[in-house]
């Protein structure tokens, strides 16, 4: 049900796709319940990644940033939506112990920390080889990606144990809402202080 090799092979393979084919890279079909959501999530991670890089473009226009700026709150809805349904999609099929120790953090989150750390490793894996930097940079950034592949084996290590001590009753974990308040207008100040 969950695997964090087959997770983190398909977050590597789709982070190349994306960046190979212009971002034209169609969800898996046959893909699982979790394999899809675990792949929606990543695609909404890899559009954040590239809005957040727009909103720093150097001399964009006032207008061009407030159009990125409210795509990108948009986008981080929908990823953390996205890794609430990995949360529940997960928590349907379980008989967790109650009575086992609380867990802080939720697959889904990790799920979501993988697929950062599956970009930042892309991206740095081009700086260390970027033939137009420096032999400084690109040292510096080799030494970064060993760091963020072994931050990614670390994680992806503690997801599958984890996901070993819940199905064995040892750890159980829960839905946690990020419940985001500045997408919604009844909560947000700035918004609804100006109607």
């Amino acid at each position: 049900m969950l695997d964090a090799l087959l997770i983190t092979r398909m977050q590597e393979d789709m982070t190349a796709g994306l960046h190979e084919t212009e971002n034209e890279v169609a969800i898996a079909t046959g893909a699982d319940g979790l394999m899809a959501l675990a792949m929606a999530q990543h695609r909404a991670n890899f559009d954040l990644w590239h809005g957040e890089d727009n909103a720093r473009v150097p001399d964009a226009p006032d207008a061009e940033i407030v159009r990125v700026k409210h795509a990108i709150d948009t986008l981080n809805q929908r990823r953390n939506d996205l890794v609430e349904k990995m949360d529940v999609w997960l928590i349907d099929r379980l008989e967790q112990d109650p009575a086992a120790p609380l867990h802080s953090e939720t697959p889904g989150l990790m799920i979501d920390r993988l697929s950062i750390l599956a970009l930042k490793i892309y991206h740095t894996h081009e700086e260390a080889h970027r033939a137009s930097a420096t032999e400084e940079h690109r040292s510096r950034n080799a030494s970064r990606l060993a760091l963020l592949e072994e931050q990614r084996d670390d994680l992806a290590a503690c997801l599958d144990a984890l996901w070993s001590d819940v199905l064995a009753g040892r750890r159980r974990f829960k839905l946690y809402r990020q419940m985001k308040m500045y997408n919604d207008p009844e909560l947000n100040p700035a918004v609804y202080g100006r109607v």
